[in-house]
């Protein structure tokens, strides 16, 4: 966990994990684009259905967890790192998230789902409690986690249960996003994504509960850090099952209740907020589920290997996010080749496995020659200029 020590190669598999499976489940909902091509065979379109629910029960709300959670993890070892060596690194980590918020900025014009931008600003809560105690991290992370603001208007609801709820903000901004992602301008493009989708995104984030949900893993990251969970002993090896257990058992009330509960309770303005709720605690569990199998499958000797084939892809995860928003944008909208028009899910993961198998081979063959990933080398010596 110091910077004497070998790399932790479980948290770059894990991370490569994440991104492979954010980029499968970016490719059936064409980049952010949901379009259903007309003149598909029946059985297409019943194995195109199956295909998006299993991988967003999978994958959805899950996989970006875990890549919030290993950024608060990377804080950690940074600042850790940084401490040894007599450094307080909160300063430098502010200009870094800066950089990332400049990377997210260009990712975001090919893709408005981009998560880099909203990290970069979420981030700068891990600056005023990187100096606290475990005990006070963790019941802040709990706060969070625990979605206040969708509890404020459960309270609201209980006054008023009769009180109709006005549409989500990002609906009208989402039903915008089609006149640039369909037309043939690559600058339209751009701008339509930075005006219209990025504040799209950025609505759906907060009504969806992502802002404080975010905030919470990357405390947790920390927490996991200070902790050792990532470093193989016996103690880790038994948090991992416990989690393991724990969290599946929790998960199943939890998915049965969120996805019933609009049903069960007929006020919208209870409904919402607690749908929105029991969504995140739900995914959160199922995540831990992801997180702990994965990292006791790594320790095993017969399944680490195969898993460890993520780990180069992890270590160049910035790079592969962004590269992966700039081909798939040029694949699925019109300024490119614009197969969102003939394209179902079952392409679409296809199109994805391929891209994932390719950009995996690139990893391999560029940290072969270098040390880090095109733009990971970028960012570290951003984040250091000036610096002796």
């Amino acid at each position: 966990m110091t910077a004497d020590s070998s790399r932790l190669h479980v948290v770059d598999a894990l991370r490569g994990f994440a991104i492979v499976s954010i980029m499968l489940l970016h490719n059936i909902e064409h980049f952010d684009f949901y379009f259903l091509p007309e003149g598909l065979p029946a059985w297409m379109v019943t194995l195109d259905k199956g295909i998006w629910d299993t991988l967003f029960f999978i994958f959805g709300g899950k996989s970006y967890a875990i890549f919030a959670l290993l950024f608060g993890l990377t804080f950690f070892i940074q600042s850790d790192n940084q401490a040894r060596r007599g450094f307080d690194f909160r300063g430098r980590f502010a200009w870094r998230l800066f950089l990332l918020l400049l990377f997210g900025i260009i990712n975001s014009s090919f893709y408005q789902g981009d998560i880099l931008t909203i990290y970069a600003v979420i981030g700068l809560v891990l600056i005023p409690v990187a100096r606290l105690g475990d005990r006070s991290v963790f019941w802040i992370a709990l706060f969070l986690m625990f979605q206040p603001y969708e509890w404020f208007g459960i309270i609201k609801g209980l006054h008023n249960p009769g009180a109709g709820l006005a549409d989500p903000v990002s609906w009208s901004y989402f039903a915008r996003t089609g006149e640039h992602i369909t037309g043939d301008s690559l600058l339209k493009t751009w701008v339509g994504n930075l005006t219209i989708g990025k504040p799209a995104v950025l609505y759906w984030n907060w009504e969806n509960g992502r802002v404080f949900q975010t905030a919470s893993l990357f405390m947790s990251g920390m927490l996991a850090g200070r902790r050792k969970l990532f470093v193989l002993s016996d103690s880790s090896r038994r948090f991992w099952k416990k989690t393991f257990l724990v969290a599946s058992v929790t998960f199943i009330p939890l998915f049965i209740i969120k996805t019933h509960i609009s049903g069960w309770i007929g006020s919208e303005a209870l409904s919402r907020p607690a749908s929105t709720i029991l969504t995140s605690w739900s995914n959160m569990a199922f995540m831990l589920v992801l997180v702990s199998g994965f990292v006791l499958l790594y320790w095993n000797e017969r399944s680490h290997r195969a898993l460890n084939i993520f780990s180069n892809y992890g270590r160049m995860s910035l790079s592969n996010y962004m590269i992966q928003s700039v081909l798939g944008s040029f694949i699925y909208y019109g300024y490119g080749l614009g197969l969102y028009k003939h394209t179902g899910a079952t392409i679409c993961l296809l199109i994805g496995i391929l891209l994932a198998v390719l950009q995996g081979y690139f990893s391999s063959w560029w940290l072969k020659h270098h040390n880090k990933g095109p733009l990971e080398t970028l960012w570290h010596y951003a984040t250091w200029i000036g610096s002796k």
